[in-house]
């Protein structure tokens, strides 16, 4: 059983997604509801990428958040914020995290996590933020394979199965730890840890953003989260979205 004084719980012992189901249900479930599941069958990421069902040993879970009926500038830093949650639960397993800009979890440059975060507007009004996730906790070598991009498992990566239950304990825990003042102080809270766990600094990258493609060097991060990037004639770039396509390791 899962225990945590901040939180509500949603078990659903299937479902085709756990974000789909929270937006749906947004107006009867709390603020800090998590609804998850470990056999989640049509799961999508970011740009609608579809999220592979590699087996019931893994995590997909959302949580529900009502901070305010008006739409803020730090929400959409909230997808930073899970990251270093992530990552620092990662970290308890003795493996070493490195964040894809803005939103992935990768070990030895595989991906393990990945995070979806989406509003619910209702009549001009925010209902409510759905902060889905997914993470590769006992996918075996063989199912990996099945996943259209170089994915691993925290099974892989220690050699040891891994109790679903305590690891989203540990990941809840850190969530709730600091999230109030998350909310009031913005990305500029996390952003030394954010970056110190940064595996996409000081290298060569491709970045999409909408039908654009930006080329250059990753430099740094804003105070508001966004990535400052020098292309190859010392332009700057400030991009608070995108998706890194390639990445020069």
């Amino acid at each position: 059983m899962l225990y945590n004084f901040f939180m509500e719980f949603c078990y659903l012992e299937e479902i085709d997604s756990t974000n789909k189901y929270a937006k749906e249900n947004i107006n009867n479930l709390s603020d800090m509801t998590v609804v998850y599941t470990y056999n989640q069958t049509n799961g999508r990421g970011r740009l609608n990428r579809k999220w592979n069902n590699t087996g019931c040993d893994n995590i997909y879970a959302s949580i529900v958040l009502k901070p305010s009926s008006e739409m803020k500038e730090v929400y959409s830093n909230l997808t930073q914020y899970l990251c270093v949650v992530l990552a620092k639960t990662f970290e308890e397993y003795n493996v070493v995290p490195k964040i894809k800009w803005p939103n992935d979890i990768q070990i030895n440059g595989k991906k393990i996590s990945g995070i979806l975060a989406e509003g619910v507007i209702e009549a001009g009004k925010l209902e409510g933020l759905v902060l889905g996730f997914g993470v590769n906790l006992n996918t075996k070598i063989e199912n990996l394979s099945i996943i259209n991009q170089p994915a691993t498992s925290l099974d892989v990566e220690t050699g040891k199965f891994i109790d679903k239950k305590i690891f989203l304990k540990k990941l809840l825990d850190k969530f709730c730890l600091m999230y109030d003042k998350f909310i009031e102080e913005g990305f500029i809270l996390i952003k030394n840890e954010y970056i110190r766990r940064a595996g996409f600094l000081d290298k060569d990258i491709k970045v999409k953003v909408f039908d654009k493609e930006v080329c250059g060097r990753a430099v740094g991060l804003t105070d508001d989260g966004a990535l400052k990037l020098i292309d190859e004639e010392n332009k700057e770039h400030v991009l608070l979205i995108g998706d890194i396509l390639w990445m020069n390791y």
